[in-house]
Parts: C-alpha cells; sequence; structure tokens
C-alpha cells in the first residue's frame, strides 16, 4: 500500500527546518479515541477545547493531548490528568508538571507568560513544579490526522513503552505526516521523523546527558523553519552537540531567501544562507491528499563570522 511516508522516504526528502513552531509546549492528558482536530474533537469538552485554543492564540503556546501507548477504550474521564508545560527556547529551557482533576482550571494560566518563558503562572494555577522524571519521548499517533501517524506511531510508542521508556507519551500532531513515525523530545523540542526505537533511545540517552542527536532531526521547535535548518547546519558544521549552546539570534530577508544569525554560548557567531525551494517531483504531503510540493529548507552556506577584534591589523 503505498503512502505518503513511502513517498518521502523514496524520494529522500530531506528533515531539517520542518518542525512545529512553538517556543511553549503544553499538554493535557486526554484518554480515549481523538478526531483530527483533537482539541474540540476528542472527550475533552469541545467548549472548553475552544477556550484553550483562544487563550493560546498569538502566544507562542501550542496545546496538545496526550495519552499513554496502547488501547484507548473510552472509559470516562479520568479522575486526575497528567499536565505538562515546557518552554524550549535555549537559554531558559524547562519542564514542569503537574496533575488536575479539573482541565478547567488550564483557563488559569497566563498564556502569555508562559510563552515567554515564565513557569510562574503553571506553578500558581495548577501547583506546577519541576519535572524531575525521565524526558519526554511524544509520538504522533493520531490517526485522523494520518493513517501512518496511526499505522507507524502506534507501534512505536507501544514499544518504547514495553521497554521501559517512562516518559513515552501518544501525542495528536506534530505536523509532518509524511516523515511518520514523528517524535517530539522535551524539555530541550527537537523533533524527528522516520523515527525507530533504538534511535530513540538514543536520542533520550543524549537528552539526559545534555546532548542533541542530529541524525533524523527536523529542528528545534523554538525556531521558525529557516532558523531550524541553519541551526543543525550550524552543528553539523562545528561538531556542537551540546543542546543548550546554540541560539537563533535574528533571521534576515524572506521567503525565498534567509541570512540567518547562530550564536554560541562561547562567543562564536555564524551566518548561514537559508534558501526555500519545492519538493519534486510532486509526492503528497499527507496521506489521500493530492500531489504537491511541499516547501524544504536548503542551507546553501554556513560561515563562521570572525570577531571584529580578531579582524584587526596588527
Amino acid at each position: 500500500m503505498s503512502t505518503c511516508t513511502t513517498a518521502s522516504l523514496h524520494l529522500d526528502e530531506p528533515l531539517a527546518g520542518t518542525a512545529a513552531t512553538a517556543r511553549t509546549w503544553l499538554l493535557l492528558e486526554q484518554p480515549g479515541p481523538w478526531g483530527a482536530k483533537a482539541l474540540t474533537s476528542s472527550h475533552l469538552d469541545p467548549v472548553l477545547g475552544r477556550a484553550l485554543e483562544t487563550a493560546a492564540a498569538g502566544t507562542g503556546v501550542r496545546i496538545a493531548l496526550i495519552r499513554r501507548p496502547g488501547r484507548h477504550a473510552d472509559f470516562g474521564p479520568p479522575a486526575e490528568r497528567q499536565v505538562y508545560a515546557a518552554h524550549t527556547a535555549p537559554g531558559n529551557v524547562w519542564l514542569h508538571d503537574a496533575t488536575t482533576s479539573d482541565p478547567e482550571q488550564l483557563l488559569n494560566l497566563d498564556f502569555t507568560a508562559l510563552g515567554m518563558g515564565d513557569p510562574h503562572t503553571f506553578a500558581t494555577a495548577l501547583e506546577g513544579r519541576p519535572h524531575t522524571g525521565d524526558p519526554l519521548a511524544l509520538v504522533c499517533t493520531n490517526g485522523k490526522r494520518d493513517r501512518c501517524c496511526a499505522l507507524l506511531g502506534r507501534p512505536l510508542a507501544a514499544e518504547l513503552a514495553a521497554s521501559g521508556v517512562d516518559g513515552a507519551w501518544e501525542v495528536t500532531h506534530l505536523g509532518g505526516h509524511r516523515f511518520s513515525p514523528t517524535l517530539l523530545v522535551l524539555p530541550y523540542g527537537y523533533a524527528y521523523g522516520r523515527a525507530e526505537a533504538h534511535a530513540v533511545k538514543e536520542i533520550l540517552h543524549g537528552v539526559q546527558e545534555g546532548r542533541v542527536v542530529t541524525e533524523g532531526c527536523r529542528g528545534n521547535s523554538a525556531w521558525e523553519r529557516p532558523g531550524q535548518a541553519a541551526e543543525l547546519a550550524v552543528r553539523t558544521a562545528a561538531r556542537e552537540y551540546a543542546a543548550d549552546t546554540l541560539s537563533v539570534v535574528r533571521t534576515d530577508g524572506e521567503a525565498p531567501r534567509w541570512e540567518v544569525t547562530v550564536a554560541h554560548t562561547d562567543g562564536r557567531v555564524w551566518r548561514v544562507v537559508v534558501a526555500q525551494g519545492a519538493s519534486l517531483p510532486p509526492r503528497p504531503e499527507s496521506c489521500g491528499s493530492a500531489l504537491g510540493s511541499p516547501a524544504r529548507m536548503d542551507v546553501v552556506a554556513v560561515r563562521e563570522l570572525i570577531p571584529a577584534a580578531l579582524a584587526l591589523p596588527c
């Protein structure tokens, strides 16, 4: 059976610069079946779902539903739900957790503050605290968005859970169905495509060591797509894999060409030229969709800038 993932893999479509964009992730546990737009088409109260969508709009916060891997029979609402909030911008990376018996408490959050990386509202509204467990491995499994997410994502999530990965969760939507199984790892916010269990375990081991695995990486959700591609290109060029060291500090230009400035905490700076191209030949962006040419981020040049003090003649 031909699927969007089969076409993408066969055509060797690049992964870099394809991650969903969100500086802060807010995750709410919601067991049972999910619809295509899960916040308003699951067993979560759709009125609450719409209110959360409205509250988060334009704040930099992306809300997703999560559930434990396994069968998803409808046993009614859980007595307690797990809630996570994570900020992914380097220099202020954090992951907090909470539980709630009333998901309407999420409407008490200051979404603007969350989007800016301030966790205090999560503590006051939900009695949240810093997460002390394993990093989170969020696998997209929402077959109502795309069948590949269910066919490929659910077995991956189940295998991770069965092998003892405590942070494994199913998640509603990470974008890029054609790269299934897709994965988001928190707290650092790097997304991955075409993920396999052994690779996910290495990625999570890297997170525990404060290290980024770049193989199969789609980018850091803290940055827009040109910045995602630029940051990964600098990591490769400089062989820099420490997780919290690189930031996209400036992006000049507009589609189809940008100059992205990437800075290191040690003072080094790179200028990266990123061009937007079209993925050819045409392929489906998701199963059942018409053939299209998805935008791709191609890194044209990576140049380390010489600090002004070092560039002056003797």
